[in-house]
C-alpha cells in the first residue's frame, strides 16, 4: 500500500487529551464504572444503545471484564494538548488516518453519485463527508462520553469517527493485526457506519431477531463497505495481495469468536455483536472482490445463520 503524495482530509479534529466539545451525556469514568457492573453482554448492549454508537471491536469491553485499565489506549499528551503532536508515532498515525479518510471521501462521493448503494426506503442524495476526531483518554461526543479503551467508534448523532491513534499499536501488539492496510481497514470500517447512517440501514432490523443479531448485520455490512473502498482505491494506493492478507488477518483477529476464545477460553454466540472471524473475512472479501456496495446488503439475507 502506497500513500506517497496522497492528500489529507480537511475533515479532521485534534481534541487532545480528554477532548470535549461534542455533547453531553454521563461522564467517561462514570460510564465505564456503570458498564463494568453490567457484565459483558450488558456492556455491549448499553454501549450500542448509547446514541447507537458503533464500536470497531469489543476489545475495551473485554478489558473491563478482565480487569484491564480504562485508559489502556491513552497517549502521553498533556491535558488539552494535541493528541497528534504527543509523539512521532501519533503524528504519523494522524497523518495516515487523514490520508485514508481522504481516499474514502473520493471513493464514496463517486459511489453515491452513481447510485451504487443498497436501498432502504430512504431518499439518498450526494455523499456527505464525516469528520475524524483524534483524541486521548476519553472524549465527549454527540452520543455521550466514552473512554478510548472502547476502541475506534462512529457516532451517528454528530457524524464523526473517533480514534485514539495509539489503537494502531494495540492492533499490532495485542490483537496480532499489524500492517498499514489493516490500519486503513479500521478507518474504512467506521466510514462504513457513516454510510449506513446516510442510507438508512443503521436503524431497525429483521423481525424476531435480537439486538445483538441486528448489530452483527450492521457490522458485517460495514466490513463489506470497507472492502468496496479497498477495491475502488486499489490502483491509486497500489493495494496488493499482501495488503489484502493484512486486512483479512485483522478481520479474523477481531471476530467475536476469536476475541472470546482468546479472552475467556470459551465461545458464546449469544453475545456476538460483530460477527465471527469467518463472517468478517467473508463480507470484507465480498466488498473487495466486487467493488459493488449493492452486494453488501446483509439485511437481505433472511436467514441469520447464512450470513
Amino acid at each position: 500500500m502506497r500513500m506517497d503524495n496522497q492528500r489529507e482530509s480537511s475533515n479532521f479534529e485534534d481534541r487532545g487529551r480528554g477532548g470535549g466539545g461534542g455533547g453531553g451525556g454521563i461522564g467517561g469514568l462514570a460510564l465505564f464504572g456503570l458498564l463494568r457492573m453490567l457484565g459483558p453482554r450488558g456492556m455491549i448492549v448499553a454501549l450500542l444503545a448509547l446514541g447507537a454508537i458503533f464500536i470497531f471491536n469489543p476489545l475495551g469491553l473485554r478489558d473491563a471484564v478482565l480487569g484491564g485499565g480504562t485508559s489502556s489506549l491513552s497517549s502521553s499528551g498533556g491535558a488539552g494538548g494535541s493528541t497528534c503532536d504527543a509523539s512521532p508515532t501519533n503524528q504519523q498515525a494522524c497523518h495516515f488516518a487523514r490520508q485514508v479518510l481522504a481516499s474514502t471521501e473520493d471513493v464514496w462521493a463517486q459511489q453515491f453519485s452513481q447510485g451504487r448503494l443498497p436501498r432502504y426506503g430512504v431518499q439518498v442524495g450526494g455523499y456527505v463527508n464525516p469528520t475524524l476526531v483524534a483524541f486521548s483518554d476519553r472524549v465527549s461526543t454527540g452520543c455521550g462520553e466514552a473512554p478510548s479503551s472502547v476502541g475506534p467508534f462512529y457516532c451517528p448523532a454528530d457524524s464523526k469517527l473517533y480514534l485514539d491513534p495509539t489503537f494502531y499499536e494495540v492492533m499490532a501488539q495485542r490483537l496480532n493485526a499489524p500492517g498499514d492496510f489493516a490500519q486503513a481497514y479500521v478507518i474504512a470500517h467506521e466510514v462504513g457506519h457513516h454510510i449506513q447512517n446516510l442510507i438508512g440501514s443503521s436503524s431497525g432490523g429483521l423481525s424476531g431477531e435480537t439486538e445483538n443479531q441486528t448489530s452483527v448485520r450492521r457490522e458485517l455490512q460495514a466490513d463489506c463497505f470497507a472492502g468496496v473502498w479497498g477495491h475502488t482505491a486499489q490502483t491509486q494506493l497500489a493495494i496488493d495481495d499482501s495488503d489484502l492478507r493484512e486486512a483479512l488477518n485483522a478481520a479474523h483477529q477481531i471476530g467475536d469468536d476469536t476475541l472470546q476464545s482468546n479472552a475467556q477460553g470459551q465461545i458464546n454466540p449469544a453475545q456476538f455483536t460483530h460477527g465471527t472471524s469467518a463472517q468478517r473475512m467473508r463480507w470484507f472479501r465480498r466488498g473487495f472482490d466486487t467493488g459493488d456496495a449493492r452486494q453488501c446488503d446483509t439485511f437481505a439475507v433472511s436467514n441469520y445463520g447464512q450470513l
